[in-house]
């Protein structure tokens, strides 16, 4: 399994980002995907879930903001982020497990992750 991350950089406050995660390994279509974060000196937390279904489930503090998307054909998953604050600077992980946890927790758990691709915000 491999999950190769790109898309990070650094922006201001209200900026946009969008990740884009390239897997290969693996069934992609038959696999949970997500992504997860860690910022310095804090644990990592799960932000973002997508069954293979397509159902998604979000952290609260990105809702509205964060759009999850895959692309079954391309093996890629990808993250729009929008209106981007501070408190979102972290390395952010693309994530993948045959199992599905119950929720966007899950994403911090799944079995395998990539490298990470640092996102930084400005205020």
């Amino acid at each position: 399994v491999q999950l190769v991350e790109s898309g990070g950089g650094s922006v201001q406050a209200g900026g946009s980002l969008r990740l884009s995660c390239v897997a290969s390994g693996f069934t992609f279509s038959d696999f949970c995907m997500g992504w997860f974060r860690q910022a310095p000196g804090k644990e990592r937390e799960g932000v973002v879930t997508i069954n293979s279904s397509g159902r998604t489930s979000y952290r609260n503090s990105v809702k509205g903001r964060f759009t999850i998307s895959r692309d079954n054909a391309k093996n890629t998953l990808y993250l729009q982020m929008n209106s981007l604050k501070p408190e979102d600077t972290a390395m952010y992980y693309c994530a993948a497990d045959r199992f599905c946890y119950s929720d966007y927790e899950g994403a911090s758990e799944y079995d395998y992750s990539g490298q990470g691709t640092q996102v930084t915000v400005s205020s």
